[in-house]
């Protein structure tokens, strides 16, 4: 698997409002989806749950925009449930939905509903995890994934003083005692986010700054399956169990997505983190949920990345409206979202760190959330 190099991308706000524009008018290869018969076609979108309040802000906004194009929209979700979802996708083909945005539970188990869109003429937009392993996958919108694991780890390594803000060496030595968390393993972001996060860490692992205490280390011992918070508060109780005796502490851990911070910080203040005397650990995370926005603010999760899903929504729909139009879409990354069967044409967004320094000014001056929100 090759990785998203770190070099700067364009802005994602000036290509998502040059896309359609910036699209040529070149005809859709193998398809043959763009055409006026398209106005007013049908899209079926596809997400993954309801349970993350993020996905419910993706599949609201992409309806939203596709519907005030004048699409009509089937949207689903399937509760992390992958039967659940390649039944949804076999019912959209047969409604007869024009294109197809999907955000998968597994990028690997809906290869038979991906040949069916191909022999009905669909065209297929993997939506924030790519779908691996088939090559009916005609275009990919996300973040720059390994971008965000570096985003994490270099706030885990702020929060614990190793480094300045501006990125320049900290005045903490260490050595501080951290614990690796990774995404589900049927979800190819989370390899990204891991490696990402690794690149940075690994160098004062080595130098023994940081001491991942536990031994824990690979990405399939520290995965979470379906990024689920109980898995999560489960293994963080075990660790602190086995390994964090005769008042050892935990000094830090890179958790990569808010829901399973939560579950983390549950299993500290179970362990008797989150007083004056034992303050919990740096704790980072991803997508900026309510919940954990509110706890960035309280002093316990450190910090989250912000990715701004409304931009990831309006990038997917220009998208989608260019293929339906006839036109090849924008995308900003051609050689690094391989998927096992080719490498799809990508559109990488830019992500913040997040933390209680700078979450008024990136999220509720934004618009993103309202004061009251995180009240």
């Amino acid at each position: 698997m090759r990785y998203p190099r770190l070099a700067a991308m364009a802005t994602a706000a000036s290509l998502v409002l040059t896309m359609a524009a910036c699209g040529s008018s070149e005809k859709t290869s193998e398809k043959g989806a763009g055409s006026a018969d398209n106005a007013g076609a049908l899209i079926g979108v596809t997400m993954p749950t309801r349970s993350s309040e993020r996905w419910v802000s993706d599949g609201d906004n992409v309806k939203k925009q596709l519907e005030a194009l004048g699409y009509k929209v089937d949207l689903q979700y399937a509760e992390d449930n992958i039967p659940t979802q390649t039944q949804q996708l076999d019912n959209q083909i047969t409604k007869g939905a024009k294109l197809l945005i999907i955000a998968s539970i597994d990028g690997t188990a809906i290869t038979t509903q991906l040949e069916n869109a191909k022999a009905a003429g669909i065209p297929v937009i993997a939506y924030d995890r790519l779908i691996r392993d088939s090559p009916n996958v005609d275009y990919y919108t996300t973040f720059d994934n390994f971008k965000v694991g570096v985003q994490q780890a270099t706030s885990l390594l702020t929060g614990l003083k190793v480094l300045n803000a501006d990125g320049s060496k900290g005045t903490a030595k260490g050595p501080f005692n951290i614990e690796l968390f990774a995404g589900s393993p049927d979800d190819n972001n989370a390899t990204f986010f891991f490696n990402g996060a690794k690149s940075i860490l690994d160098p004062y692992i080595a130098d023994g700054t940081l001491v991942v205490k536990s031994g824990q280390k690979d990405f399939d011992t520290v995965a979470t399956l379906r990024w689920d918070p109980a898995t999560a508060q489960k293994r963080m109780e075990n660790i602190l169990t086995a390994t964090y005796k005769a008042g050892t502490k935990v000094d830090g851990v890179l958790s990569p997505y808010d829901g399973i911070s939560i579950g983390i910080l549950s299993a500290l203040k179970s362990g008797g983190y989150g007083t004056s005397a034992n303050p919990y650990p740096i704790v980072t995370g991803q997508d900026a949920e309510v919940a954990s926005v509110k706890s960035i603010i309280a002093g316990e999760q450190y910090a989250t990345i912000y990715k701004d899903t409304r931009e990831l929504a309006k990038t997917t729909v220009a998208m989608a409206d260019a293929v339906l139009k006839g036109q090849t879409p924008e995308t900003n990354n051609t050689k690094d979202y391989d998927n096992g069967k080719k490498v799809v044409p990508s559109m990488l967004l830019e992500s913040v760190i997040v933390d209680k320094s700078n979450y008024q000014k990136v999220l509720v001056d934004s618009g993103y959330y309202t004061a009251d929100q995180l009240k």
